[in-house]
Order: C-alpha cells, then sequence, then structure tokens
C-alpha cells in the first residue's frame, strides 16, 4: 500500500480492513450506502442492479450501523435488513458487480451518525483502490432509500473519463413528485428541493465560486483526492457539506447532469435536516422558511466591490449593513491586508480569497442577514424574484412551476471560471 495511503489511515483512520476477498482488477466504482433504520434496502440495490453495465466492474459496499445505545426495534430493524440484503445478494451474485455488506451495530454513541457510516464504508473503498493501485478510481455515496436512472453507472465512468483533472462531482438529483405517498408528502418534498435549488441559484447570482449542491447521496470523488483532502468527517448530519467543503475549491470540481439519483421523499427523523426532516416538518404544518434573496444582492455588492486593489476602508463604508456588519463580526480587514500580502496576481487573490470566504461563511452570512436584518421570508416568492433578477421570463406560479424551472437551470451547468472580486 502506498505509503500516503498508510499516513492516512494512521491519521484518520477508525476501524482495519473489512474485506478480505480482492476487489476485481479493473473495479473503477465503488458506491458506498450507509444504512440505519431502513426499512426498503433491497430496492435501492435493486435499482442500482437493474443499471446497464458499465465497462468498469463495479463494487458496492453497504454499511449497516446503529449506536451502541440503539433501541431494540431499531436493531432489530437492522437484522432484518442485512438478512434481506444477504438473501438478496445470494441470488444476484455478479462479479462485474458485487455488494458487501459491513455490520457494526454497536458504534461509539458520540461518534456514531451518518459521515462515520459514509466514512466507514468510504475507507474501505480507498484501501481497495489503493491495493489495486488505482488511486484515479471514483467512490460513489448513494443512500439506502434512493433509486438511480438505468444510466447512473455508465454515466459515472462516462464523466471521469472526460474529464480527468476532476477531483469529484455532484450528481444530479431529483425528488419524485407524485406517487403512493399523500400528496402533501410531495408537496413538501416540492417545497424542499426548490429551496435547495433556489440556494445554489441565488449564490451563483451572486457570483460566488463554489456554489454546487451538497447532497451525500449524490456525489462522488476520486480516491486520490479522498485521501488527500483527509476522507470523510464523522459528523451526524451535514457531513456531505462539509466533505465537499475540503474538495469543490481544489478546482474542476464538476456537475454531472446526464443522470439522476432519485431521493426517497418519506419523512423521517433519523437526521436533523435534509429532506426527510422538512417533509416531516410541513406535514406537521410547520412553517418551511426561504432565505430573502436581498441577503443575496448584498452579497453580490460585496463580492463584485474590487477588494483586490481598492481601498479597503472606503470599501467597506460602501457595503450595505448587513456586509458591514458580518465583515467586523469576522475581523474583515486584517484578513484581507492578509490575503493581499500573500498574493502577486487576481487569481492567486481570488483563490485565496475564497479560500477564506467559502461555503461554510457564505451560509454563515445568509444566516446572518437573515437573522438580524431580513427575517425568514416564503420560497415560491423568492424563487420567482431571483428569476427575474435572472432575466428568465417563463411564466411559473406554483411551487412546482418553479422547481422544473430551477431545475433546467441546473441542468446548464456552471461557469468555471469567475472574476476575481
Amino acid at each position: 500500500m502506498p505509503a500516503t495511503i498508510e499516513n492516512y489511515f494512521r491519521r484518520f483512520g477508525f476501524f482495519e480492513q473489512q474485506l478480505a476477498a480482492p476487489p476485481a482488477p479493473d473495479t473503477g466504482l465503488i458506491v458506498v450506502i450507509p444504512c440505519f433504520n431502513e426499512p426498503d434496502l433491497v430496492g435501492s440495490l435493486e435499482s442500482l442492479r437493474q443499471c446497464e453495465p458499465p465497462e468498469c466492474a463495479v463494487e458496492v459496499i453497504i454499511v449497516v450501523n446503529a449506536p451502541a445505545n440503539c433501541s431494540p426495534e431499531i436493531q432489530e430493524r437492522n437484522e432484518q435488513t442485512l438478512r434481506d440484503a444477504s438473501a438478496w445478494i445470494a441470488i444476484n451474485r455478479n462479479p462485474r458487480l458485487a455488494f458487501h455488506l459491513l455490520h457494526f451495530p454497536d458504534l461509539p454513541p458520540k461518534h456514531a451518525g451518518v459521515g462515520l457510516a459514509r466514512k466507514l464504508g468510504m475507507d474501505e473503498a480507498l484501501r481497495r483502490f489503493a491495493n489495486l493501485d488505482r488511486l484515479a478510481g471514483v467512490i460513489v455515496c448513494y443512500d439506502a432509500d434512493c433509486r438511480c436512472d438505468s444510466n447512473y453507472l455508465c454515466a459515472l465512468e462516462s464523466h471521469f473519463r472526460a474529464h480527468p483533472k476532476s477531483p469529484g462531482c455532484g450528481v444530479r438529483f431529483e425528488h419524485p413528485l407524485d406517487g403512493p405517498l399523500p400528496p402533501r408528502v410531495y408537496e413538501a418534498a416540492t417545497l424542499y428541493e426548490l429551496h435547495l435549488r433556489y440556494y445554489v441559484q441565488a449564490l451563483r447570482h451572486a457570483g460566488f465560486p463554489h456554489a454546487f449542491h451538497t447532497v451525500g447521496s449524490s456525489m462522488a470523488v476520486r480516491a486520490d483526492a479522498y485521501c488527500r483532502q483527509g476522507g470523510m468527517n464523522r459528523r451526524q448530519a451535514g457531513e456531505d457539506f462539509y466533505f465537499l467543503l475540503k474538495i469543490i475549491p481544489l478546482g474542476n470540481f464538476t456537475e454531472l447532469n446526464s443522470t439522476r439519483v432519485i431521493p426517497s421523499p418519506r419523512a423521517s427523523d433519523r437526521v436533523p435536516f435534509g429532506t426527510g426532516k422538512a417533509v416531516g416538518a410541513y406535514l406537521r404544518n410547520e412553517s418551511c422558511p426561504a432565505y430573502p434573496l436581498q441577503a443575496f444582492i448584498d452579497l453580490k455588492q460585496f463580492f463584485t466591490a474590487g477588494w483586490a486593489h481598492g481601498e479597503a476602508a472606503q470599501l467597506l463604508a460602501s457595503m450595505p449593513e448587513t456586509i458591514a456588519a458580518f465583515l467586523e463580526s469576522q475581523a474583515f480587514l486584517p484578513k484581507l491586508a492578509e490575503i493581499r500580502a500573500n498574493t502577486s496576481n487576481l487569481h492567486s487573490f481570488h483563490k485565496r480569497f475564497f479560500h477564506w470566504f467559502d461555503a461554510f461563511r457564505a451560509m454563515k452570512f445568509i444566516h446572518f442577514a437573515r437573522d438580524r436584518y431580513y427575517g425568514p421570508a416564503e420560497i415560491v416568492a423568492e424563487s420567482s424574484r431571483l428569476l427575474t433578477l435572472l432575466n428568465h421570463h417563463r411564466e411559473a406560479a406554483t411551487a412546482r412551476e418553479l422547481l422544473t424551472v430551477y431545475r433546467a437551470l441546473d441542468r446548464t451547468g456552471y461557469p468555471a471560471k469567475m472574476k476575481a472580486p
């Protein structure tokens, strides 16, 4: 095993190697699925099995997990999941699409959660690629309640082959908007997905260069980038956001729009936010507030102010009150001086500037502006206003109509080069 990989596991490893049987020599994709208290894992596996086969061999690593203090009911659900999945795997053996079950029934409660489950599977995938000396291999994140288009695996293979410099990508996702569940479930899923797409498009309108979706069930990363950036974190929620916070700034992050992951729209309380949480809140008649568009407009003024060479104090005085107050709380002027002192051109300034004002700080500002100045907004109204700013003239009045427009906007992708602030 390469020294870099051995060093990774010394620093960041959590468990020893789990799978003894070697992967197929031409394995190019390893799909990792965390599974906790999931009633239909087999449906997710069947969706992958029905995919058109890519040229490379594929592995799927399922991490059935629970904290040591888990309830007996959830432990029994996990045990039933293991029995069902084991039986399904036994009758669907395929050397070109190998399924592996890992079981961690008593993880430390302090760390147990989706982040650690993803990490256990992704670390195992890293080991397997390292043993093949194929660190350009792709580790794919998926979820135990998802479905996918039949070209999912082929599209992943083709995408990374066409983008050899890409360290990772976001895969297109679309929640189902109708089906066997109660109509209000699909209403909630529509509003939540509209919220996600509005947020990314609003950040892009503001000029933020790292505005990508960070959805755990629809992201993929090369094994070498995974290792180089310290792997997956152990967060119990938001693990996808914080993981991609390390991958996207590497540059050449891409979007895969020629296939889809289809997340479940059902309500769930397994994590403190996400689709399941949002749907549950909507079904309880709780409000689903959106971020105010004015906060993004303020952010656009900040990004276009010419911080690379302009007189800092004068520029700061021209900022909206939201920006000025937030920057003061972030000790911006000393940081700006440091960035200027360590950069010699616009490109390096841009890179260092957005390394500091990253996706976390951008979200922190949006929350700051909402909570202290503008208050919560309504998603249909704000997403309609943003379309007007984007000079999009298609008629769209309902949340579903707006989501159709925003899905189309996302399919156009995001420009790779951004102007320095």
